[in-house]
């Protein structure tokens, strides 16, 4: 397979969500995935879309880094439609130049490259559901001052405010050259519907891990403090489907499930399904952002997930209407998950979710 045959580009095709939409677009399109150390890791890549249902004969895995000026591409991209940009360092605890070499510049990398295609139908940049509050309203397409972004790093942390930086970054450009864009904002992704696969912990994975371990005796928040969720597997056919339809062109779409619990009541559910004892306590917000994190165990920079507010879903639910797709039932995807982190001891043994057996029968 040569460039010249490749359809789509993906950015983070090795990460949680770039692997299943690598599998999702390559049943029908040639898709080419820049990744560092192309040549070590292009067979396990290959190996998981074909295992979940793609076609790794159409899926070109070549050297690239979106911390280099033109992703560090080779020419020969000129049939390229779509390009999906998903890379991003996805950690609590990174610092700004680290976080913003990647989530800020390699996003301008990024959508620089697809301007320059000749025939570009959409850039697809994959945000987040909480930065839509902070950044989705009048004068989002102007720059960032430097005491503006100084206080952004400081209210969210490095991951978080490098996220929304890149996201206005983005806006600006699209505004300024025309890039025909739409972004994507999920809210937190568990695994598969139908298997519960995962290769993510991060954020409530931690959660169910500390509780099946007995080590959760609280949880932080309120009685209607909401962390809503989608299926990888949705998310994936979600993406897939934008470039699609013209009307998706301009939009930010944030795509979550409405029917998802409270945290308390998920939480509750989570412990009722793995047979272990929920927390016993809830302590405000407020009072954890005091305490030392040594203290808590609760990373400062996930607090702001730990909201109340209510997310604006209805010009995602309007194309997920349009292209025919239909979310999995919350609880049975919530528990296939459970049950997966449990069965691969919280990813320290993933083999062992082969022939697993339900994780509230596991001992």
């Amino acid at each position: 397979m040569r460039v010249s045959d490749v359809d789509v580009l993906v950015t983070g095709g090795t990460g949680f969500i770039g692997r299943w939409l690598l599998a999702e677009l390559t049943r029908t399109k040639v898709v080419a995935a820049p990744v560092r150390r192309a040549r070590e890791r292009a067979a396990a890549l290959a190996a998981f879309v074909d295992a979940h249902g793609g076609d790794s004969r159409r899926l070109l895995v070549v050297e690239g880094d979106v911390e280099e000026a033109s992703l560090g591409l080779s020419d020969g991209f000129e049939r390229v439609r779509d390009v999906y940009h998903l890379a991003a360092r996805f950690a609590f605890g990174l610092g700004v130049r680290e976080a913003r070499r990647c989530n800020v510049e390699g996003s301008l990398h990024a959508a620089g490259w697809a301007l320059a295609l000749p025939s570009l139908r959409r850039f697809v940049y994959l945000g987040g559901y909480r930065m839509l509050h902070a950044t989705t309203r009048p004068g989002a397409e102007s720059a960032l001052t430097e005491r503006a972004r100084g206080r952004l790093y400081r209210q969210h942390g490095a991951y978080e405010a490098s996220k929304h930086e890149s996201y206005l970054a983005v806006r600006r450009l699209a505004a300024e050259r025309g890039l025909r864009w739409t972004a994507v904002h999920p809210s937190s992704v568990i695994g598969d519907s139908r298997t519960g696969e995962t290769t993510q912990l991060t954020g409530l994975g931690e959660t169910v891990e500390r509780l099946w371990r007995g080590r959760l005796p609280a949880l932080v928040g309120s009685e209607r403090t909401f962390l809503p969720l989608v299926t990888v597997d949705y998310l994936a056919r979600f993406l897939a489907s934008v470039p699609e339809r013209p009307e998706t062109a301009g939009q930010d779409l944030c795509v979550l499930d409405q029917a998802t619990p409270r945290l308390p009541a998920l939480i509750r559910g989570i412990a009722a399904h793995l047979k272990r004892r929920p927390p016993r306590w809830m302590l405000p917000v407020g009072l954890v952002r005091l305490l030392p994190e040594a203290l808590t165990g609760v990373p400062r920079e996930s607090l702001s997930f730990l909201a109340e507010d209510a997310y604006d879903t209805s010009a995602a639910d309007a194309h997920a209407r349009a292209v025919g797709l239909a979310m999995p039932p919350i609880q049975t995807s919530v528990e296939r998950w459970c049950d997966h982190l449990v069965a691969t001891r919280f990813g320290a043994a993933p083999e062992a979710a082969r022939g697993r057996a339900p994780a509230s029968s596991v001992a």
